[in-house]
């Protein structure tokens, strides 16, 4: 029993320590930065709770926390709408079904950061070659304060789409075929279905996908970084791209240490939240 006890603890310890030194510990030191001034390099003092004070009053941090849940909102009811209903089309009986489930997928393993540049290209030069003239898409939107945005959550949703799919027909998976056969019976439509069975089967994959979108779309960087790393101006910056440019480029270590650990704290709440709401319409 010992000795078994010891090989568990010989192969659990390298984990333990790499996350530790990898995840807990950078975490603790941001923590505890968060009450100094430190820029990242010499002496530091602490200031108590000065920086956390100082975030709420930052018009900068305040416009990228705005545009930061806009974006994640959107992004979130768009993949979800859609991943659902690509879920219900490939879990349908046509042909090529496994082979279409693996083409929808392929997004998710591309790099987020070519797949930026690759959309990038299109949407500054492709299309306003292809469509010049036409109030729609004549102009490259990136380059537009009012609709950079747009051209970001395209494509987020583009990618994201593939894994919440991916999810959805895990879940459609385990809905009996004998149900549809009896509501079929009873006379109900295929909208009388989805809503009476579908829906409520795959209850809890709905949260789980609700959930971590909501969680991915808040933490965006890589996207916006490719496309228009946070611009034109200041229009499409994110929180994460305030954080780390503020931290690594403008000597604000212990600022935005202060703005990570509030940032943390509220998608936490908001990801608690999202699981008591929708746990309890589950249970509906």
């Amino acid at each position: 029993m010992f000795t078994s006890r010891l090989h568990y603890w010989w192969m659990v310890a390298p984990a333990l320590l790499l996350f530790f030194g990898f995840h807990t510990f950078p975490a603790l030191q941001g923590l505890f930065y968060s009450f100094t001034n430190y820029r990242g390099y010499g002496d530091y003092d602490f200031v108590g709770l000065k920086n956390y004070f100082n975030v709420f009053q930052d018009s900068r941090a305040l416009n990228a926390y705005a545009f930061t849940f806009k974006f994640a909102v959107i992004s979130t009811i768009l993949v979800n709408i859609l991943s659902l209903a690509l879920a219900i089309g490939l879990n349908a009986n046509i042909k090529l079904k496994s082979f279409l489930r693996g083409v929808f997928f392929i997004p998710n393993i591309l790099s987020i950061l070519i797949v930026g540049f690759v959309f990038r290209f299109i949407f500054a030069q492709l299309l306003p070659e292809l469509f010049a003239g036409t109030p729609v898409l004549g102009f490259n939107i990136l380059g537009k304060p009012d609709f950079a945005w747009i051209g970001i959550i395209i494509v987020a949703v583009w990618q994201a789409v593939a894994f919440n799919t991916l999810l959805y027909l895990a879940g459609l998976q385990t809905i009996p075929e004998d149900l549809y056969e009896a509501s079929r019976i009873d006379g109900a439509n295929r909208w009388q279905e989805f809503r009476m069975i579908t829906f409520p089967m795959i209850a809890p994959f709905f949260t789980i996908n609700m959930v971590l979108a909501l969680k991915n779309f808040l933490m965006a960087f890589d996207h916006i970084m490719a496309l228009t790393g946070g611009g034109p101006g200041r229009s499409t910056e994110s929180i994460s791209i305030v954080i780390y440019r503020g931290a690594f480029e403008g000597g604000e270590f212990a600022y935005q240490s202060a703005n990570a650990v509030i940032y943390f704290v509220v998608i936490a709440v908001i990801a608690a939240v999202q699981l008591r709401t929708l746990r309890l319409r589950e249970g509906k």
